[in-house]
Order: C-alpha cells, then structure tokens, then sequence
C-alpha cells in the first residue's frame, strides 16, 4: 500500500472502471441465503444457461448461487458450512464491508418495510429519512446488513 507521500506513477483513468461486475458474499447456510435473497429480496437466481460457463460445476455442486439485480449486478453466494457465526450482536461488523445497498422506487419503499416485518428480520436501523432519501437496515441470514434506499421523492 502507498502512503500518503508516495507518488504514484501507474493509475487507471477515471472510466476506466466501468461498474461493479459483482459482488461475493460466504455464507453459512446456502438455503436459508437462497431463500432470503430470492424469495424475499426477489432477486432472479441464475439457472441453467444462465450460470456462467466458469461457475457451472460449482452452482452444480451446491457450492455456490449468482443472483442477478435488476441492474445487471450479480450476486455470488459462495457455501462456507464452517465460516464462524456472526457475533451474537449483530451491530458487532464482522468484515471490512459494511452494508450491501438496494435501490427501491419511492413508491415501494414502505411495501418493501413491510416485506421485512412480515418475514420477522430484525430491522437495524430505520427505517429513517434524510436528505438522501429513506433506507431500511437489517441482516440477511450471515449477519451481514443489508439495506433497501430510496431516493428523495419528487415535490
């Protein structure tokens, strides 16, 4: 890593990173995960010819699911059976990364809020309004926050 009085000779241009090919989470229990972020997040899971070529034996296995977002973002589900359970408080972070974001139209935000009460996930945070929009906090089946946000609503 550079420290602040390093210069750097090589970078990439801004650009040059399109977006965020993917994102790749462990997780403990492969169903329960499935289920959360398909059934309940309602994102589409890949199948089939839809696997890419380089993950088909894996999702074969078991071992891994890919989910897509209505963006074109994919979600990989990697299986670790014997990653360690979360710190039983969830507001203990156990990774670098913080929150994973969903965008959600204004109008499905509360609908979106009740989809997580109705299924009893512990909400975190929220839901709350600032400047920003609206968010709502909680954790799929890893401990890992999630949170649906929305834009500010037009006046």
């Amino acid at each position: 890593m550079l420290s602040s009085t390093q210069s750097v000779n090589s970078v990439l241009a801004p650009g040059n990173l399109r977006k965020v090919h993917h994102i790749a989470l462990n997780v403990q229990d492969m169903q329960a995960s499935r289920y959360f972020y398909g059934t309940i997040l309602g994102l589409h899971e890949l199948t089939g010819d839809e696997v890419p070529a380089t993950l088909t034996e894996l999702v074969a296995s078991g071992k891994v699911a890919n989910f897509i977002t209505p963006d074109g973002m994919i979600l990989d589900l990697f299986g670790e059976p014997e990653l360690s359970p979360p710190n039983p408080d969830p507001e203990k972070t156990f990774t670098r990364a913080y929150h994973l974001a969903f965008d959600i139209d204004p109008q499905l935000f509360e609908q979106a809020v009740t989809v997580i009460r109705e299924n009893k996930i512990a909400i975190a945070h929220g839901p709350v309004t600032r400047p920003t929009g609206r968010g709502v906090y909680f954790y799929d089946p890893d401990g890992f926050m999630i949170e649906i946000r929305c834009d500010p609503e037009a006046s």
